[in-house]
């Protein structure tokens, strides 16, 4: 495995931390926290931003305009099923989320959600690592690497895990200054 190979599988865990981060709701409107709703439709689970235009009209408010009329009512329990805590509008033509400002209880929950994000983040870039460091091993007892360049690799694969374990940290303070400011 080339370092190059572990960087990007790295890079790659912290995109998916980073679309975690942006599923919470910070208490202004953000489409993101729509991402991972999926809708019934048609028989099949489906991404809600296949099926519609969803937009931010002011701070306090998204909007759900569906292609399909016909897919209102799925949309609208979708949202109702999900995690994101929000109560759907549906007024025939599209569906409305009000944003609330968030309780100080609320915030403080949605750090805890934030952290939980994180660690995710951080073992799945430790695990990467570990692959990595078996796949050299495994090299070393085939002699394909010498002792010394195994160990120089594994010190190079550990400074990338480091290098982004320090970045998820990064996100997640960004993320719990944007949930705690009011």
């Amino acid at each position: 495995m080339k370092l190059s190979d572990v960087e990007t599988k790295m890079k790659k865990a912290i995109d998916a931390t980073q679309q975690s981060f942006n599923s919470l709701r910070t208490g202004r409107a953000n489409a993101s926290v729509l991402d991972r709703v999926m809708v019934e439709y048609y028989g099949m689970e489906t991404p809600l931003k296949s099926l519609a235009n969803i937009s931010t009209p002011d701070a306090t408010t998204i909007t759900i305009q569906p292609y399909d009329k016909g897919s209102l009512q799925q949309i609208e329990k979708a949202i109702s099923m999900s995690d994101i805590g929000l109560t759907p509008n549906n007024d025939g033509e599209m569906v409305r989320l009000n944003i609330p400002p968030l309780t100080s209880d609320r915030r403080q929950e949605l750090v805890k959600i934030a952290g939980k994000y994180a660690e995710e983040g951080r073992v799945s870039i430790r695990n990467i690592r570990r692959d990595a460091i078996e796949e050299v091993r495994k090299a070393e007892k085939k002699h394909e690497l010498s002792e010394d360049e195994a160990r120089d690799i594994q010190d190079k694969i550990q400074k990338l895990t480091d290098k982004y374990v320090a970045k998820v940290d990064e996100i997640l303070k960004a993320k719990e200054e944007d949930i705690s400011t009011v």
